[in-house]
């Protein structure tokens, strides 16, 4: 059971609903089956620095991380999978909205294996309302690999109908490790004029 933590949200808002997506490695494959990836979202799903960053640049007043629930719990099997970690091993779960100017434009979630929370990975357990990525991306032993497109299946008007996915790689003691950072697109991100 995922233990969870709520930090300035009612707890009826705590809960998010992160749904199931079909991941394509290229983003053409994936528009082939849903033209809004080729739409405005396409700006915002192959951000290639910083996400966090960019969605900063785009607030004309405030940036927000909400921490909606965190803590160890079971991955899905497709993430188990991905990361290479057997399927009924614990890892830590974040999840979080990602809002702008007061608005939710992004719900993440972040897959962090029991072996990346060794050493100066303890820090990934304590992060508060400080984004994610900000961590990852000003300490140079991570490394993102390839960005992957998702397409949300069994959503509703409002809810996320596109996603992005990636790894994470550090090497500690010879050995790789890697943790799985996905973000979910809200509508209210990329309706709208199209970022060029």
């Amino acid at each position: 059971m995922l233990s969870k933590v709520c930090k300035k949200s009612p707890p009826a808002a705590c809960a998010l609903t992160i749904p199931p997506a079909c991941w394509y490695r290229q983003p053409a494959a994936a528009g082939l089956r849903n033209p809004q990836v080729h739409g405005p979202a396409r700006y915002w799903l192959n951000v290639q620095g910083s996400f966090t960053r960019a969605l900063q640049q785009r607030c004309q007043q405030s940036f927000q991380v909400e921490v909606a629930s965190e803590g160890f719990a079971l991955p899905r099997a497709e993430e188990a999978r991905k990361l290479n970690i057997p399927w009924r091993q614990q890892a830590w779960i974040r999840e979080v909205r990602l809002c702008g100017d007061r608005q939710p434009w992004v719900l993440a979630r972040t897959v962090i294996p029991l072996a990346c929370l060794q050493g100066p990975g303890r820090q990934l357990r304590n992060l508060g309302n400080r984004p994610l990525g900000a961590y990852l991306f000003s300490h140079r032993q991570w490394h993102r690999g390839p960005l992957e497109t998702g397409l949300c299946q069994g959503t509703h008007s409002g809810q996320p109908q596109l996603a992005r996915r990636s790894l994470f790689h550090t090497r500690r003691q010879g050995r790789q490790h890697s943790l799985m950072v996905c973000e979910y697109l809200l509508p209210q991100l990329y309706s709208g004029a199209e970022r060029t």
